[in-house]
């Protein structure tokens, strides 16, 4: 029976936002009993407790993991976010303290795909005002500002895994489809690219956003770009709350030059749900709002919650940095040496010698070693045929510029 660096039964997991119970159940299975559970997002001062002896953590994206918080957590060797996006984590830092970063960028996908299409399609048949009237007693029977959307032009901005997607539901819809994307991708069914943001505006009846939040992509539809839109347009924001300037589209949606608005994320979300929410956006019958929920459907979370889980068991029982966001990647299958090491450190010159002579000096053979770096880390991993004692892991440790090491067995 294979041993860890220390016992599996030690390696503290903390799980935290009501994650799918399919993660614990994946841990469970894969040897890791010491799991914490919370359903809610912790607070700061409860977090910093539980960071102290956590070994790896879970969240979603009310639990955020900033430097003084990382800085905490000294036993911490992984996180794992349970969500397609991870800016809840000061990923950089992360990367610094030699702590991987996983999430789940495919799993919700098709949920997120299935609400936008619903709110094209209610936007564009002007149900959310309807409907409000319905419920203060009002009946407005009406074909004014209601189409279909068989044969109107849907611009998608972000043509990635949810872009592409909700291109696909729409063109089966009879929908004509635009992207704009800053890299070139591959075109799906009859979706035309167009060179520029503002192209993509001024032609689309219905613009959904599908972008990850970014330098680039703060504020990247204001009050300009709504001017640019088609009068009567609709705009859908599944994305992050930033990349829309709230205060734009209520102003496009006072003066009608927008028909309705949908949104789903928002630039600051209450931490949960006994904290009150406001946005510009409230006062309007005609805007669909959305407590944050586009990937959250039980089919999504179950698949998010195996497929950080994996990441994590898999990290912390090979090495493997396969779906790591802020770390360079090593793909390795469980370990049939004797003994493997991982040794995390500064990306400057001299450091893999030491490493290497650590082993050397002692006269054993290093039977497979892997290396990756990027300009600030070097990540490498050794194997040994040798039972060695774990004096050889504090010399690893002391080697200069090391930020983090650990053996498994």
């Amino acid at each position: 029976m294979k041993k860890y660096s220390f016992d599996k039964s030690m390696i503290k997991v903390l799980l935290l936002e009501g994650v799918h119970e399919n993660a614990v159940k994946y841990f469970k299975e894969n040897g890791y009993q010491n799991i914490e559970y919370h359903k809610e997002a912790l607070t700061d001062e409860a977090l910093e407790e539980k960071l102290r002896n956590a070994h790896i953590i879970g969240i979603r994206s009310r639990t955020e993991l900033r430097k003084d918080m990382l800085k905490k957590a000294p036993k911490l060797i992984a996180i794992g976010c349970f969500s397609i996006g991870t800016n809840q984590v000061d990923t950089r830092e992360a990367k610094m303290l030699g702590i991987p970063v996983f999430n789940a960028p495919f799993s919700n996908t098709r949920s997120v795909a299935e609400l936008v299409i619903a709110e094209c399609i209610m936007l564009m048949r002007g149900i959310p005002e309807k409907n409000a009237l319905a419920h203060n007693r009002v009946w407005l029977k009406s074909s004014g500002n209601a189409v279909e959307v068989r044969g109107k032009t849907l611009g998608i901005v972000g043509y990635g895994h949810i872009g592409s997607q909700v291109s696909i539901l729409a063109e089966s819809l009879g929908m004509n489809i635009v992207y704009y994307d800053i890299l070139k991708k591959l075109t799906l069914g009859n979706a035309k690219p167009v060179c520029s943001l503002n192209e993509l505006l001024k032609v689309s009846d219905t613009v959904t956003i599908h972008v990850p939040s970014t330098a680039l992509t703060r504020n990247m539809i204001s009050k300009e770009q709504v001017s640019i839109m088609k009068e009567g347009a609709c705009l859908i924001n599944a994305s992050r709350g930033d990349v829309v300037d709230y205060k734009a589209v209520a102003e496009g949606l006072r003066t009608k030059h927008l028909a309705g608005a949908a949104a789903d994320v928002f630039p600051v979300e209450p931490a949960s749900n006994n904290e009150p929410f406001i946005t510009e956006l409230q006062e309007f019958s005609n805007v669909i709002l959305t407590p944050h929920i586009g990937g959250n459907t039980v089919e999504a979370q179950a698949n998010i919650g195996l497929e950080v889980a994996e990441k994590l068991v898999k990290f912390s029982d090979t090495g493997s940095t396969i779906g790591a966001v802020n770390f360079v990647e090593i793909s390795l299958m469980q370990n049939t040496a004797k003994q493997r090491f991982l040794h995390i450190h500064k990306n400057v010159p001299g450091v893999l010698r030491e490493v290497n002579n650590s082993f050397t000096s002692r006269g054993i053979n290093i039977s497979a070693e892997y290396l990756q770096t990027d300009p600030d880390i070097g990540y490498v991993i050794l194997e040994t045929e040798s039972e060695l004692d774990k004096s050889v892991l504090k010399e690893l440790k002391n080697i200069r510029h090391t930020i983090k090491t650990r053996m498994v067995f």
